[in-house]
C-alpha cells in the first residue's frame, strides 16, 4: 500500500468491515451500487449477490470503467422496483437535494427491499466544491422515513477518539513534503495516532462524536 494511503487506514478500516457486516445480513437478489465510483466493494458482495450493477454520474471524479450504467443519484436509468438492495456509501454529502436522491434509490428498488448507506457527521470538507452538508442521526432517520423507508439498522462507527485523531492525521498532511515527507516523519506519525485513538475509542466510544453513521432501511409498502 502506498505512503500516501496510509494516512486513513483506520477510518476506511472501519467503515469497510461496517459495509460487508451489513452487507452479509442484508443484501440479497440484483444489487444497485449509487455513485459506485471505483466499486470498492465488488470482489466481497460477489458472493452475497446476483448482480452487482453500479451506476455513477458523467463528471464522476473517478475512474467509469467499473460503471454499469451513467446517470445520477436523482435519474438512475432503470425501471421502479428492479432491485433487491441498494448501496451508497459517502454520497449523501455532495449531493444538493438529498430527499430527491433517496426517494429514487426507493423508487428503484422493490417492495420490502434494503439500503444500505454510510453518511459523515463530523468531517472536514472534501470533493470540494461539491460538499453540501453534514447529518445526525436524527436527520439521518427523518430523511429515511420521509422518503419511503423504514429504519431497520442505524449506528455510529466511531467515537470522540477516532473522529478527531483522524483528522487530526489528515490535518497534518498539509506539511507531508520536503524533508518530513522524505523520512516519512508524518506517515509514521500517523500511523501511531490512528493505532492510539483505535484502542481509546474501544475504552471510551462517545458516539456523539462520530465521524459517520452507517443506515440500513427497507422500502416501505
Amino acid at each position: 500500500m502506498a505512503s500516501r494511503n496510509l494516512h486513513n487506514i483506520l477510518v476506511r478500516g472501519i467503515a469497510d468491515k461496517a459495509i460487508i457486516d451489513y452487507a452479509k445480513k442484508y443484501f440479497h437478489g440484483d444489487l444497485i451500487d449509487i455513485g459506485c465510483g471505483i466499486k470498492p466493494y465488488k470482489k466481497k458482495l460477489t458472493p452475497l449477490v446476483d448482480n452487482h450493477i453500479g451506476v455513477d454520474h458523467e463528471h464522476s471524479l473517478h475512474d467509469l470503467s467499473n460503471a454499469d450504467l451513467i446517470g445520477s443519484a436523482y435519474r438512475i436509468p432503470a425501471k421502479s422496483e428492479t432491485f433487491d438492495s441498494a448501496l451508497c456509501t459517502a454520497v449523501l454529502e455532495h449531493l444538493e437535494e438529498p430527499e430527491l436522491a433517496l426517494k429514487e434509490c426507493c423508487r428503484v428498488l422493490k417492495k420490502g427491499g434494503i439500503a444500505v448507506y454510510s453518511i459523515p457527521f463530523i468531517w472536514h470538507i472534501h470533493e470540494k466544491p461539491r460538499d453540501f452538508y453534514r447529518y445526525s442521526k436524527y436527520g439521518i432517520e427523518y430523511l429515511f422515513n420521509k422518503t419511503g423507508f423504514e429504519t431497520i439498522q442505524l449506528e455510529a462507527l466511531s467515537g470522540f477518539w477516532v473522529t478527531f485523531g483522524q483528522m487530526f492525521v489528515y490535518y497534518l498532511q498539509r506539511f507531508n513534503r520536503g524533508p518530513l515527507r522524505w523520512f516519512r516523519i508524518i506517515t509514521i506519525l500517523g500511523l501511531l495516532i490512528q493505532g492510539i485513538v483505535f484502542l481509546l475509542d474501544k475504552i471510551d466510544k462517545a458516539e456523539d462524536w462520530t465521524w459517520m453513521y452507517i443506515i440500513a432501511a427497507k422500502k416501505g409498502a
